[in-house]
């Protein structure tokens, strides 16, 4: 389950940006996840939960942002929806993509004290 290290991850830049900052306690932490990224929304959760016992962001409230898969079609020269990796353009049917959004892993913001 790589949710795991990545939700260690994501609580080692939470410290980091504690000592840089100087807050104490994190209450709430934001995240984008791109829905081709291949993270579980819910085993992220259920990850996050476990790695921050003990820490500044014990009890913190994970808030999970769900982006949806788009690319640039060649054929069509438009952005796309994609739903699957490697899917064809639903417009044209062309397979000349290029992943524009929906990989993505990224930490949106922080509520502290």
């Amino acid at each position: 389950m790589h949710e795991m290290s990545l939700a260690e991850g994501i609580v080692d830049i939470l410290e980091e940006e504690s000592r840089r900052h100087g807050f104490e306690r994190v209450l709430q932490v934001r995240v984008a996840v791109g829905a081709l990224g291949g993270v579980e929304p819910e085993a992220l959760q259920f990850c996050f939960d476990a790695v921050c016992r003990g820490t500044l962001a014990e009890g913190a409230d994970l808030r999970i942002e769900h982006v949806p898969g788009q690319a640039w079609c060649l054929g069509c020269a438009q952005v796309v929806p994609l739903r699957e990796r490697y899917d064809a353009c639903p417009r044209c049917g062309g397979f000349e993509l290029q992943l524009q959004a929906g990989d993505e892993l990224r930490l949106l913001d922080l509520e502290v004290r």
